[in-house]
């Protein structure tokens, strides 16, 4: 009996050593990113970790062969090389992408994201360094020349996404049409339903609309239509709150390349226009 009391009592004091030993440690790993800059964690590590919906073309998208390409890979490529980091792309939920950037899962959302006073309550932002509303794209032989002609009909959204959003905060634009709603993942699953004839209209961003339509096997069959119907996006990195050294860093970064040319170069090849537009420093702070 007292042989089996004193191997309990060793075992509860082995126990409370390695609890003590190890305390420091889960205490510094439980530690959440957003809790303090983690801009010297960055610069150590040698590399910036991209949240991306690796389906939303223009922005970023795989190719056949599985390449990740896009009008924000290459931006991202261009600021990362212009502060020394090598970018590391990770796809990741887009539902979910707030908590990734909250959780250290990545340390930027930057796939067409949307600055938003409500968003920016929540995360920091870059400056904005594109601007586009939303649309809805449909076939031609529809019938469907405005929102009001959806009445009855049924709209796909992707969850998340600012389309998303619009369509409910502003329900008296469409929603008040529509008979119903299918909620995708992803864009590409939508566009594969309006293809089929399953849904009769895709609500998405003007430019990965105009985009994804004209790149559709039979993209003639398809038109944009509504553009000026919701409010216009303007698109920016999110950043964690704590880490004002990478939104400087980022924003210090994107104003070179609109010196050097880079940014211009980018809009021309990806959206097909010629500016280099930046909004404001501390816009949504």
């Amino acid at each position: 009996m007292q042989k089996k009391r004193w191997l309990i009592s060793l075992s509860l004091i082995t126990t409370l050593i390695v609890s003590l030993l190890i305390s420091p440690v889960e205490i510094l790993a439980s530690q959440r990113a957003d809790q303090s800059d983690q801009w010297t964690q960055i610069k150590k590590r040698g590399t910036l970790l991209i949240g991306v919906d690796d389906s939303f073309v223009p922005m970023d998208f795989r190719q056949k062969d599985g390449t990740l390409v896009g009008y924000d890979v290459d931006l991202s490529r261009a600021v990362c090389k212009v502060l020394g980091l090598k970018p590391e792309f990770q796809s990741i939920d887009w539902a979910m992408k707030e908590t990734e950037l909250k959780n250290g899962t990545i340390d930027v959302i930057w796939n067409g994201y949307t600055a938003t006073p409500a968003r920016a309550k929540q995360q920091a932002f870059s400056r904005v360094y594109e601007r586009s509303g939303q649309s809805l794209v449909v076939r031609k032989d529809a019938g469907i020349n405005s929102f009001a002609d959806m009445k009855g009909k049924v709209v796909g959204l992707q969850q998340g996404s600012t389309a998303y959003t619009d369509f409910y905060k502003y329900p008296a634009k469409l929603k008040r049409y529509v008979k119903g709603r299918i909620i995708y993942q992803d864009n590409n699953s939508a566009f594969l339903d309006l293809k089929a004839g399953r849904i009769d209209g895709v609500l998405t961003g003007t430019v990965y609309g105009g985009y994804y339509a004209k790149h559709l096997a039979g993209s003639n069959d398809y038109k944009l239509i509504g553009s000026d119907v919701f409010p216009q996006d303007e698109v920016a990195v999110g950043i964690r709150k704590k880490d004002r050294t990478l939104v400087k860093k980022i924003n210090y970064a994107l104003k070179v390349l609109q010196k050097d040319g880079t940014l211009r170069q980018i809009n021309k090849k990806w959206l097909g226009i010629d500016t280099d537009y930046l909004g404001p420093v501390d816009q949504f702070k």
